[in-house]
């Protein structure tokens, strides 16, 4: 079959190649695994935390965990009628199930917790196979294009704005606004509709898309918002924006940081947190670690029932590397999906 593959790690550049195109043999499913044919897998910045190291990978690997794809083949212990069906896989792979953390359904942060494209194979690649339990049946009125950037984007957005933990009228406020963030203004938009929400980012683009999504306002990371928000989800790869919205959080304020990684090359800004403005009237700072089966299904379950559909950029899977660049280097809006096959277009959001 062919696949993306992350062979070396080290930093990406506007000229470099960080993944090589494979041709490897398919994988067959193991006792209570499925075999899927990948339809589609949406690009995370994840996967540049993992090809510049910040998020330890065993290689070579595959990359890749948001992924639609059919059940072709079922190892044994599987029940037969699985074959045919549509799922999805998210960053999350397995956990042991066991743990007190997945016990009280916190299997997120299971000692054994695997990812999808990190601790196994991902869906860059025509082929993967999956643990059964882990593999989400995905709703019939959800196409796989749409669906895929859900996976990950859309779950851990739907993680984060619980941990946000809002009243309906509280302020909201999204610092970055890539794949994530827009998924999360979607969600505020129907769970919390009194609720205003204010976007922060660098790139004016990002901002005008925010406000075409019904954002009731978007500025630069260091402009003064209309109000001070009561939880602010960061979704960004540096600590700058970290410390802008400790000063822009109201008293007892939560940030919740959305990232697996942050640059260690802007870490010398965290020597600038300021007490006083920052940090002190009861704020607080919460972080989010993986996803859980819940969130994935739970997110699916709204963008079923109110008809979101992320605006997706579709690229053949030769051309990851492409998709991989344009979000290092801040070229892009919303999400890239990877198909097998030839065909590329662009699908704008129904709503």
């Amino acid at each position: 079959m062919r696949a993306m593959q992350l062979q070396s790690i080290g930093p990406i550049r506007p000229d470099s190649e960080p993944l090589v195109e494979v041709e490897v043999l398919a994988p067959s499913p193991a006792s209570g695994e499925l075999k899927l044919r990948i339809e589609a897998c949406a690009v995370c910045h994840t996967e540049l935390d993992q090809i510049e190291g910040r998020v330890p990978t065993t290689l070579p690997r595959i990359p890749g965990h948001q992924v639609i794809g059919t059940v072709i083949e079922c190892g044994r212990d599987v029940p037969a009628r699985r074959l045919g069906q549509r799922v999805g896989v998210g960053w999350i792979a397995s956990a042991c199930g066991h743990c007190r953390w997945c016990e009280r359904g916190e299997e997120n942060l299971c000692p054994e917790f695997q990812g999808t494209g990190c601790d196994r194979d991902g869906g860059y690649a025509e082929f993967m196979t999956i643990p059964a339990a882990f593999a989400v049946p995905i709703p019939k009125s959800l196409d796989p294009i749409h669906a895929a950037p859900m996976l990950c984007a859309g779950a851990i957005g739907f993680r984060s704005l619980k941990l946000a933990d809002l009243v309906n009228g509280q302020v909201l406020g999204l610092t970055g606004f890539g794949a994530s963030n827009h998924l999360v203004l979607s969600l505020a938009r129907a769970l919390l509709p009194d609720t205003p929400v204010f976007v922060f980012a660098r790139d004016p683009d990002q901002r005008r898309q925010a406000i075409e999504l019904g954002a009731h306002w978007a500025g630069d990371t260091h402009e003064q918002p209309p109000a001070a928000p009561d939880a602010i989800i960061d979704t960004t790869p540096v600590w700058e924006t970290v410390l802008a919205a400790l000063t822009r959080l109201a008293p007892g304020g939560r940030l919740v940081i959305n990232a697996i990684a942050k640059e260690p090359g802007d870490r010398q800004r965290l020597v600038e947190l300021d007490y006083p403005s920052q940090l002190w009237k009861e704020k607080e700072i919460k972080s989010v670690a993986n996803v859980t089966r819940a969130d994935i299904e739970a997110f699916l379950a709204a963008a079923a029932e109110h008809g979101f559909r992320p605006e997706v950029s579709e690229l053949p899977l030769e051309q990851a590397n492409d998709a991989l660049k344009r979000i290092r280097f801040g070229r892009f809006r919303g999400a890239f999906v990877l198909q097998p096959g030839e065909h590329a277009s662009s699908h704008e959001p129904l709503a």
